[in-house]
């Protein structure tokens, strides 16, 4: 298990990201987002794409260039499947919301194309979203995704449709802004009517979910299912005044997750223990 350390608490509730976190959406998600790169001057976007020299990386830079110059993805990246179409437009953007909302929008009517392609991205999802819940822990999912696509993504997958494994479910077209806006995570809270904690959790594959986590106040868990090395994780989190927001906690499988909730679970219990035994007797008058 790969830990910067480990949360601040034991999870009552686990929020999910869905594509590249629970599920394999590459191949459609390239698809769709190739398919609007050539449309930015049509869409009035390609004025505001960022200047390489605003770019957080070298490589976020070298991304813009070659857009810039192709429009369309480097093949490498979309061999790789280590970007989500969210964090390829905050390189593209950056904190322009307005044109990212256009972007999403644009990205939407091109997926609809596409959306029949979805697989598990590990083979015993349902098993460790299952034991959680089992653990009377809330299971969440969060996607910048639109409702009407996530929903058919949800009785699609793995065969069975995983529709009856979530607590609450927020898509980006249930709110004002999309990820990394903390808006998806604070509005699953409201349905939940739970407060933002370190007691919640939100685990997910990009730069973007670790944004939305710590802008909700709950604890992050970055998704290390791409296989960064520490070197390139430290790079996308810098940890400086710009570009603050780093993880409390990498894992690299969907089991680690469950393995964590009940590690702290039963530690939490021993110290509980611990200190019924310690505290002092009492005596009456």
């Amino acid at each position: 298990m790969s830990i910067l350390q480990l949360p601040r608490a034991q999870p009552d509730v686990i929020l999910y990201d869905w594509h590249a976190t629970l599920v394999d959406t590459h191949d459609a998600m390239y698809h769709a987002v190739d398919d609007i790169l050539p449309r930015l001057k049509e869409l009035e976007l390609w004025e505001r794409m960022l200047d390489p020299q605003d770019s957080k990386t070298i490589e976020d830079a070298k991304l813009l260039i070659y857009v810039r110059n192709n429009n369309r993805l480097h093949p490498k990246i979309v061999s790789q499947k280590k970007i989500s179409r969210t964090d390829i437009f905050e390189v593209l953007f950056g904190e322009d919301e307005s044109a990212k909302a256009s972007a999403h929008r644009a990205f939407d009517d091109a997926y609809k194309n596409y959306v029949d392609e979805v697989h598990p991205l590990e083979p015993d999802i349902r098993e460790q979203l299952t034991q959680l819940r089992n653990m009377d822990i809330k299971v969440g999912l969060i996607t910048n995704r639109r409702r009407d696509f996530l929903e058919h993504e949800l009785r699609l997958v793995d065969g069975t449709g995983w529709t009856d494994l979530f607590d609450v479910v927020v898509c980006g077209s249930d709110v004002s802004l999309r990820k990394p806006a903390p808006d998806m995570l604070i509005e699953a809270l409201k349905r939940l009517d739970i407060a933002a904690s370190e007691s919640v959790w939100y685990v997910g594959d990009s730069t973007t979910d670790v944004i939305a986590a710590r802008e909700a106040r709950i604890t992050s868990i970055f998704y290390n299912g791409a296989g960064w090395d520490q070197a390139w994780i430290d790079k996308i989190f810098p940890d400086t005044v710009r570009h603050p927001h780093r993880p409390d906690t990498v894992v690299s499988t969907i089991a680690e997750v469950t393995q964590l909730a009940r590690w702290m679970r039963a530690h939490a219990l021993r110290v509980d223990r611990a200190k019924e035994k310690c505290s002092p007797p009492y005596f009456d008058g």
